[in-house]
């Protein structure tokens, strides 16, 4: 019963994808075709290509550009129904690919309304970063006055957190504060409302330790600091600071540290030539600010500590346009507003919203994204006073360092949409080979070999083996193409058995030498007594027969035989042979194991 049920839901989804695909394949805008011919096919034999292309279907097909003769890429007039028809003729025996010539347009930033206000997002070059990752999975503990689930936090995941000061679960801010620092890291977006966030697919831990009036004591912090390391956070941010060294913060962070927890704090607003504490010890990374221009703001402290400057913004009495805009609470009211703030608070979360985006790509150890982070900053020449420590914080350039060397799941997804694997017209409409003739010759071969169950021993590797590359051989690999490799391979082993004497001759017809019972027959007369090999010669009757027979009913077009009845006929009737041979065999293979 499982089984008839795992059937089913196979064949179920296997009709919602064919059903839909239509839908799926139809998102890109394009107005004209694009032929890339492979490297190894002589330019006359492109010519004579095209010139069949201009004949048959009344197209002419030109060289794109200047630089496409090397290429040999060559771009005409055509629509789906063209496109569908070449896939299917000869053409793509020579070509790399044959493929809509997409109409792309800019691509364009947040669709949230104010993110054109947010100067210190292209301040750090976020926009390319999120190319590759916006902090999925990674979760940014806020120690801080709070975090309130303002309008503009409403689609950001927050994990549970706690309120340190009143010593209770909700950690709501009463101050704006911790909300407005908490924005600039995960800020709903794309979401037509405000302003935008940098590692808006983190997860925020809200942890509040400072009262409304904006004041909390170290052993809070301490506490929150191990609260955050015990319960899944990956990074801290906080933006806060004095002037005291305590053994209980200390003893907190490095034990957050031990723990592979990012810390970053605000390095202080007093102008003075020191971080503040907590942004001086040194597992934390101390954080100074910028203003618009990228000078170092005047509230900012700097030199000893300083690891790295961001963004904190200088707002002014009739401007806040040079302050960092996120969403927020009115302390008085309690109400949500869109409000600039100035500070290295706002400079770290910056920091902290970048490792988050470092931590997503793979790097997990914290002294590692730190070096990545100092190591990818713009370097500040005639630095003397270390207002920037190692120089401007640069997200694109953080990610690209800790993605170096990588092969990333994200890196194999875009190898596959570049090559048309992700885009289900390739199969669907022949790219490659048509996916529901080649599922039909599978499930048909495997229909057949039902019929030989109290034969067969079981559909192990020698039973599949024969079944697929009777019926459909590894198809998905006809596509494949890499310059300065031999193509005969991946067409060879992309094609059945029956389809082999076409590929070596270069021609997608069936040759009635190997689309026959000829060869099934000799293998199973040559293997009926090797204990293994027998079954797959069997099995590979088998699928020869479906892969024929289905061959029949779709494409009959063979060598010599033309595609009509005479073609047809030759199909049905060697399918019909291919099925009893291999019936006979099998029988006689299982009555010598039966009797040893």
């Amino acid at each position: 019963m499982k089984k008839l049920l795992l059937g089913f839901l196979f064949l179920a989804s296997l009709v919602a994808a064919l059903w839909y695909a239509p839908s799926l394949a139809n998102r890109g805008v394009y107005e004209s075709l694009v032929i890339d011919f492979r490297d190894d096919v002589s330019p006359e034999l492109v010519q004579q290509e095209l010139g069949t292309i201009a004949q048959q279907y009344g197209v002419f097909p030109r060289l794109n550009s200047d630089f496409s003769a090397a290429q040999q890429i060559y771009v005409f007039e055509g629509d789906r129904a063209l496109l569908k028809e070449l896939k299917r003729s000869e053409l793509r025996d020579y070509a790399k690919s044959i493929s809509p010539n997409y109409i792309y347009t800019t691509l364009d930033a947040p669709n949230d309304p104010d993110y054109p206000k947010q100067w210190n997002f292209r301040s750090i070059n976020l926009e390319p970063a999120w190319a590759e990752t916006k902090g999925r999975g990674v979760t940014v503990a806020v120690i801080d006055t709070g975090v309130s689930r303002v309008p503009d936090l409403e689609n950001t995941e927050f994990v549970k957190g706690y309120d340190f000061v009143n010593n209770r679960e909700d950690a709501t801010d009463d101050n704006g504060h911790g909300t407005h620092v908490a924005g600039t890291i995960a800020q709903s977006t794309n979401n037509n409302l405000g302003v935008a966030g940098i590692a808006y697919e983190a997860k925020i831990m809200p942890l509040k330790v400072l009262s409304k009036q904006g004041g909390g004591t170290v052993t809070d912090i301490a506490e929150a600091i191990r609260y955050a390391a015990d319960n899944g956070a990956d990074v801290i941010n906080m933006s806060l600071g004095g002037g005291g060294d305590a053994d209980v913060m200390r003893e907190a962070i490095d034990y957050a540290y031990s723990k592979g927890v990012v810390i970053v704090a605000a390095a202080g607003n007093a102008g003075s030539n020191s971080a503040s504490f907590p942004a001086r010890y040194p597992n934390v990374i101390a954080v100074s600010a910028t203003d618009a221009s990228g000078a170092k703001a005047p509230y900012s402290n700097f030199g000893a500590g300083v690891d790295i400057a961001a963004p904190g913004g200088v707002t002014g009495p009739d401007s806040d346009l040079g302050g960092i805009l996120q969403n927020t609470i009115d302390p008085e009211t309690g109400e949500s507003v869109f409000r600039a703030f100035q500070g290295t608070s706002m400079a770290a979360p910056h920091v902290a919203a970048v490792a988050a985006l470092v931590k997503s790509v793979g790097v997990t150890e914290p002294d590692e994204i730190a070096q990545i982070l100092k190591q990818s900053a713009r370097v500040v020449q005639g630095d003397e006073l270390n207002h920037f420590g190692a120089g401007q914080l640069d997200a694109d350039g953080a990610v690209k360092l800790a993605l170096k060397g990588q092969i990333t799941v994200r890196d194999f997804w875009r190898w596959l949409q570049q090559n048309g694997y992700l885009n289900l017209r390739f199969w669907v409409d022949g790219g490659v080979y048509a996916l529901p003739t080649k599922i039909a010759m599978v499930l048909g071969s495997y229909l057949l070999a039902w019929f030989l169950r109290n034969y067969l021993p079981g559909f192990g590797w020698a039973v599949s083996g024969g079944l697929i590359m009777g019926s459909s051989g590894l198809f998905f690999l006809r596509g494949f193409y890499v310059f300065d490799l031999p193509q005969a391979p991946f067409r060879v082993l992309g094609s059945s058995l029956p389809e082999w004497g076409g590929v070596l001759f270069g021609s997608s017809l069936l040759n009635p030498l190997t689309a026959s019972v000829l060869i099934p027959f000799g293998l199973i007369a040559l293997l009926l007594m090797h204990p293994s090999l027998k079954w797959f010669s069997i099995a590979l009757s088998v699928g020869v027969s479906s892969c024929l027979l289905v061959s029949a009913a779709v494409d009959p077009a063979m060598m010599l035989l033309g595609n009509g009845a005479i073609a047809r006929g030759f199909l049905i009737i060697n399918a019909v042979l291919c099925m009893g041979i291999a019936t006979l065999a099998a029988k006689a293979a299982h009555e010598h194991e039966q009797w040893g």
